[in-house]
């Protein structure tokens, strides 16, 4: 299974225990404001739409998504958040992106620096790593929902690139150009999703043995945990084998 695949699924398995860690309501904020620039309609801005969605299955309350909106739009004040993204190596070699909201580029920089020290990586220089990734949308379906016949056959004539399969899930792919299209096809044949996202996908790998898994997983933790880290992608690939004997 490719790196993204990878631990995007460990993250759909986690996502309750996500929940319950306080740093997320922050991260959903940042990503409704980040959205919110591009304006304040869902129903024409693709981004806000998905951040609101998510914020909603999240429970967040309607109040904090309403302001967090006003922000990203200047209706009302509030820090100014800026995107970068930041690269960088893991365990065994692995290319890292950290995407991050930040409001304070040094606090910030120097936070992911530590992260990075600490779990058995380095920080890298712009573009060092960035060229081992491409921008994709991504729906990921439980099996228990569809068929593949039914999922292929709107997916595709929708504009998806792909519909890739594995043991839970259906995750249909589409350029990012394509991805607006695909989900308003999947939402008008009423089959529901469990996360719609603009990512960053590896196009090579690197094999992973058990115990630079563990500690490429203790990273990519880490840098989830940090409050100014909206996203990480992630190049590696491990069996199932290694994945348990790392605690996931």
């Amino acid at each position: 299974m490719s790196g993204h695949s990878k631990w995007h699924n460990i993250r759909l398995r986690k996502g309750v225990q996500d929940a319950k860690r306080g740093n997320l309501f922050t991260k959903l904020a940042k990503e409704i404001i980040m959205a919110a620039k591009g304006g304040g309609n869902a129903d024409t801005n693709l981004r806000l739409r998905i951040a609101v969605q998510k914020a909603r299955e999240n429970s967040m309350p309607a109040d904090n998504i309403k302001r967090s909106i006003q922000r990203g739009t200047g209706e009302i004040d509030g820090a100014v958040f800026e995107e970068i993204t930041y690269e960088g190596y893991g365990p065994g070699g692995v290319a890292v992106l950290v995407e991050c909201a930040t409001d304070n580029r040094n606090r910030t920089v120097g936070s992911i620096r530590s992260i990075f020290n600490k779990n058995g990586g380095r920080l890298g220089e712009s573009g060092s790593v960035a060229y081992r990734f491409r921008p994709i949308g991504i729906i990921t379906i439980s099996k228990a929902v569809t068929d593949e016949d039914t999922l292929l056959a709107i997916a595709i004539e929708a504009g998806a690139e792909d519909v890739r399969i594995d043991d839970e899930h259906f995750e249909v792919i589409a350029q990012p150009e394509d991805f607006g299209p695909v989900r308003v096809a999947i939402e008008a044949a009423k089959i529901p999703f469990l996360n719609a996202e603009y990512t960053m996908e590896p196009t090579d790998s690197v094999q992973l043995d058990s115990k630079d898994a563990e500690q490429t997983l203790r990273l990519m933790e880490k840098l989830e945990d940090d409050d100014d880290v909206q996203n990480v992608h992630v190049n590696f690939e491990f069996t199932e084998e290694a994945l348990e004997a790392a605690g996931h």
